[in-house]
């Protein structure tokens, strides 16, 4: 009895200090997005709704956060099972083990400024290449920063996500004792391509699809990578809603609050179609 009473006060404590903050803050930017309260509140209206939802901005802000954020974790990922299946007790055991955490200890600006050196048209890279005799002028370089396509903000997510999906999956090969499956379909007569993309992905991804769409998500509403290196024509959703409530004109910050509803509505969407999928997966054929 102490101890079910104990697991709800701690379920409700969850609760609390948790879910309730966040839907008191979705709920009060509904109610400012509707204009119920705030210091443009005039009473209902869906006009900054409208405006929003009709900016072509909005939904190229939406889509870009989504490009970025998918891109990012499929090479994260890419690099993650790559490592992990061609050598998974590399990163479990060893010196290399604990230096791999070290890109994890880094925090998310000191990162985007390191990006940012390596590759601006005054950074590392460009310098090397101009020393090589590859460009004439450092503004030869690429533009890999500040760019419409996200380069250097995908690639400073890359370095943070690879080692963290490294480590997560090492610890799934282990605990799932995936190195007996992959042993069993080499004795059943399973090729290499086929015991890495029928068994070793496949069960790798399946035990960790809750961890990849959490980070996801994390990329997806990022603020302080593509704030340093993000373009102002092309933004990421958090940048657009930080500015347009910034903004000198009060007008604005209804729209950003629309904004940020829509896209927390756009998460539970997300949220609550990985747990139909997971639901669907977990049920007897």
């Amino acid at each position: 009895m102490q101890a079910n009473g104990a697991a709800q006060f701690g379920r409700f404590l969850f609760v609390l200090l948790s879910a309730v903050p966040i839907v008191a803050g979705v709920g009060y930017a509904l109610l400012y997005s509707l204009g119920l309260t705030g210091v443009m509140a005039e009473g209902m209206t869906g006009a900054h709704w409208r405006e929003v939802l009709r900016d072509a901005a909005f939904w190229r802000t939406i889509g870009f956060s989504l490009y970025v954020a998918l891109v990012s974790i499929l090479i994260a990922l890419a690099i993650a099972l790559a490592l992990v299946l061609r050598s998974p007790r590399t990163f479990t055991k060893g010196s290399l083990s604990y230096m791999i955490y070290l890109p994890l200890s880094i925090p998310a600006i000191v990162m985007a400024f390191f990006i940012f050196q390596l590759l601006g048209k005054g950074g590392w890279l460009s310098r090397l290449a101009h020393q090589l005799g590859m460009i004439s002028a450092l503004g030869q370089f690429p533009d890999w920063v500040n760019d419409n396509y996200g380069i250097g903000i995908i690639v400073a997510h890359v370095v943070m996500a690879a080692p963290f999906f490294t480590i997560f999956f090492a610890n799934l090969y282990e605990n799932e004792r995936l190195g007996d499956y992959l042993h069993l379909a080499t004795t059943l007569g399973a090729g290499r391509r086929q015991r890495i993309f029928r068994v070793g992905v496949p069960i790798l991804l399946r035990r960790g699809l809750a961890t990849v769409f959490l980070y996801f998500m994390f990329v997806m509403g990022s603020y302080e990578i593509p704030l340093l290196l993000g373009s102002q024509s092309v933004q990421m959703v958090s940048i657009r809603t930080i500015q347009r409530l910034q903004r000198y004109n009060l007008g604005d910050i209804p729209e950003a609050y629309a904004i940020s509803v829509a896209y927390t509505v756009l998460v539970v969407v997300l949220l609550s179609a990985l747990l139909w999928f997971n639901r669907r997966q977990m049920r007897p054929s």
